[in-house]
């Protein structure tokens, strides 16, 4: 195993999905045993482009694709994982991720979020304020989450 340092960041998405009140999507992590809430996100596939792989990975974890992109956050924005984390997910191989965010207005409704999809990660789900997700995460994130924040804040109300 590589030392932490020398390890690259994994490619990733991020999705922030209003609804029309301009709520924002957070759900409960199956596998974590603190309170902490997050927004979708997840891997890029070999080939697949950062939009792509969003809407893919909205349909993967909520169980629906009933989205539009509204706005890409210009920089990709990376985050370090704990090193104990660090070390046993993805093998090892990364010190953390780097995202891609996408904010998406929500075009379905509450019913259409299914959790039970072919690999749950989330047990629940909520919309929460804007600007009440940096408290919801877990602490290591907090700094993508104000980013994300200050970036599509605009899209609240609109």
């Amino acid at each position: 195993m590589r030392p932490f340092a020398d390890r690259p960041y994994r490619p990733c998405v991020g999705i922030m999905l209003l609804n029309p009140a301009g709520h924002v999507f957070v759900a409960q992590r199956i596998d974590q045993r603190v309170e902490a809430w997050q927004m979708p996100q997840g891997g890029i596939d070999e080939g697949e482009t950062p939009a792509a792989a969003a809407l893919r990975e909205l349909a993967e974890e909520i169980g629906t694709d009933k989205a539009e992109i509204l706005a890409e956050s210009p920089d990709w924005i990376p985050y370090d994982l704990p090193e104990a984390l660090a070390d046993k997910v993805w093998k090892g191989r990364y010190r953390g991720q780097t995202q891609k965010w996408f904010a998406m207005r929500f075009t379905g409704t509450d019913g259409d979020i299914d959790l039970d999809t072919r690999h749950p990660e989330f047990d629940a789900w909520r919309w929460a304020a804007m600007d009440d997700l940096p408290s919801l995460i877990v602490p290591f994130k907090r700094p993508v989450y104000e980013r994300v924040v200050a970036t599509f804040r605009h899209l609240a109300d609109a």
